[in-house]
């Protein structure tokens, strides 16, 4: 062999030893790290928590958002193999295992998962024969809140929304489904199964004088409720919680004498997880009373769906004194998985009302 080749010989052989190394050094750090798809500002991403989970595990927590369901399953759909936890909402797990966008969780990995209330982890929107997809994490309400600065009335009544008195005050989530189900709680319907989606419509439509806004994410909430460019607002309960105990706002969430629309998220392992096994420790994590006190305490919460955790408040935690009340409780309806021709007739509904709106 010349000199030439020689050299040539040991510079590929070099180039591929340095491959390696990259290599190598690429799965070393993914090793270190877990994706997680949420909602921003939605527990899983507060300071403290990624902090203490890689003070715990060394693996750190890097996040990307979605700002509606459907933005979560078509980031799911067109980015296979990049994420390793995704929170949910029980309406959307159907669509993500039928999809083949999640994996089965085995659930003997997370501590926890004993603690949880049988009712959400027997439920069978999360489990399917002998198989769990999807850990649930946390519950809660979806209604309104009204600052009690410039609203001195005590409102009870789902129809406040439509009240007269407050014309031109009122802030809705720019939600088809949310919208739907208040509008069938004023008018006495079942929220999972409205017997008359006419009547439905023209009540959303006489929200038409109500609407100051429309808001999308829980940060355009608290700035528009906190600037007072509106004084009622759509809001589920963590985000009203979050309200009074982060940002100091005058306000009150309202549990309607009518019901209320009730939910429960779920933390799920995406399918081809980049670190599974991080991954069961991270959701391990997120429903133990360790991390579940120190986020409603300081912060502001969702309902933890670990019994544990929610007996491990402060007495005069809200979501001890008004989520644990029975008489509460009694009034909620747990909303249940849409089909795909029942969303697609409530999303045309709400463009059409939304047209309306804006003539």
């Amino acid at each position: 062999m010349n000199r030439r080749k020689i050299i040539l010989s040991a510079a590929a052989a070099l180039a591929g030893t340095t491959m390696l190394s990259l290599a190598a050094g690429t799965t070393a750090a993914q090793a270190q790290e877990i994706r997680v798809l949420n909602w921003n500002g939605y527990g899983t991403d507060e300071k403290f928590a990624v902090e203490k989970f890689k003070e715990m595990t060394g693996v750190t927590v890097v996040h990307d958002y979605y700002t509606s369901e459907q933005e979560m399953l078509t980031k799911m759909r067109t980015s296979p193999g990049a994420y390793d936890v995704v929170v949910v909402g029980t309406p959307f797990l159907p669509a993500t295992r039928d999809e083949g966008l999640i994996e089965p969780i085995d659930t003997s990995k997370i501590s926890n998962f004993a603690d949880v209330s049988a009712q959400f982890r027997d439920s069978d929107i999360v489990k399917v024969g002998d198989e769990t997809w999807g850990v649930p994490w946390v519950w809660g309400i979806n209604s309104f809140a009204y600052n009690t600065e410039t609203i001195k009335d005590k409102l009870t009544s789902v129809n406040a929304l439509w009240d007269p008195k407050y014309a031109g005050r009122v802030s809705l989530r720019d939600d088809g489904i949310y919208n739907v189900q208040m509008a069938a709680l004023a008018l006495g319907q079942d929220i999972n199964h409205p017997a008359d989606m006419a009547a439905i419509k023209e009540k959303l439509l006489a929200l038409k004088p109500q609407i100051r806004s429309f808001w999308a994410s829980e940060d355009e909430w608290m700035k528009g409720i906190a600037a007072k460019n509106f004084d009622i607002g759509e809001i589920w309960a963590g985000g009203a919680a979050r309200a009074i105990k982060r940002h100091k706002l005058p306000i009150e969430f309202v549990v309607p004498t009518e019901g209320a629309s009730a939910w429960f998220d779920v933390m799920m392992i995406a399918k081809d997880a980049p670190n599974k096994e991080a991954a069961e420790k991270f959701i391990d994590y997120m429903i133990s009373p360790d991390f579940y006190v120190t986020w409603d305490t300081n912060a502001g919460a969702a309902v933890s769906a670990n019994a544990k955790a929610v007996a491990a408040l402060p007495e005069d935690a809200f979501n001890r004194t008004v989520m644990g009340n029975p008489e509460v409780l009694e009034r909620l309806k747990f909303a249940l998985p849409l089909t795909e021709e029942q969303r697609q007739e409530i999303s045309d509904m709400w463009a059409e009302v939304k047209t309306e709106f804006a003539r």
